[in-house]
């Protein structure tokens, strides 16, 4: 009974800074949201611009100029929490650099994903622009994958053994997922077997359902995960100076 309180308080805890580190982003992270929601402005007006050319070239200078004001500025040697829901359960879930939900990352829609404890369920909303559309006035359908990995990555949460890596997703699509339509997807842990995490979920618009996923999850030591940070900073040089 007391193992089973502590993983309860554990899975609290989690959802909890969770939420609150997703309002209040720490230093300079506001900011960054800023900057990617116009990079997000940006893509989905080029997604079905009928500009001039000269009017595009212009405009490409302009970033590409704004581009080159980065590339001298400092970079994260220890950028914080995780960029995927899936580790999330063991670890800092700080997920600003998400391609999927990070609101710091001007590549995801962004997905918003919120862990109900009492109803051990992930929710979730999206609208896709036009920037992930794949058949006409539908999104890609690599991205509504990618929505199931995030959010059956995130139910993990209601394990209690810990983060994970996607193992397998099975996808399975029931109608075509329209572009500029609010959309909520739910996602479920169903159980644990040794190392493996097992989660399903759906997607819906309306009471419309989309698409539905199986996940199996991979958990991992968190010092592997260490071990990974270790490895993209040797290949990267990011190394910090030992004296």
């Amino acid at each position: 009974m007391g193992k089973d309180t502590n993983q309860k308080e554990s899975i609290i805890d989690h959802i909890q800074r969770y939420r609150a580190e997703l309002i209040q982003a720490p230093g300079t992270w506001p900011a960054k949201r800023e900057l990617a929601a116009a990079v997000r402005e940006l893509m989905e007006c080029l997604c079905e611009t009928d500009a001039p050319e000269a009017e595009l070239l212009t405009i490409a200078e302009q970033v590409r100029a704004s581009a080159q004001r980065f590339s001298g500025q400092p970079r994260m040697a220890d950028p914080p929490g995780v960029a995927e829901g899936s580790l999330a359960a063991g670890m800092h879930m700080f997920m600003d650099r998400s391609p999927v939900v990070g609101l710091s990352n001007p590549v995801a829609p962004p997905v918003t994903l919120h862990p109900d404890h009492e109803a051990r369920v992930v929710r979730g909303n999206v609208t896709f622009g036009n920037a992930f559309e794949g058949a006409p006035g539908c999104a890609h359908g690599g991205f509504v994958a990618a929505l199931f990995d995030e959010a059956l990555g995130m139910a993990c949460v209601f394990s209690a053994d810990g983060p994970g890596m996607t193992g397998t997703i099975t996808v399975r699509y029931r109608k075509p997922t329209p572009i500029h339509v609010p959309l909520r997807v739910e996602a479920r842990f169903d159980r644990a077997e040794g190392r493996k995490v097992f989660n399903h979920g759906k997607l819906f618009a309306g009471d419309t359902l989309l698409a539905e996923a199986e996940g199996v999850f991979i958990t991992i030591a968190r010092e592997r995960f260490a071990e990974l940070r270790e490895e993209q900073r040797s290949r990267e040089g990011l190394h910090k100076d030992p004296s």
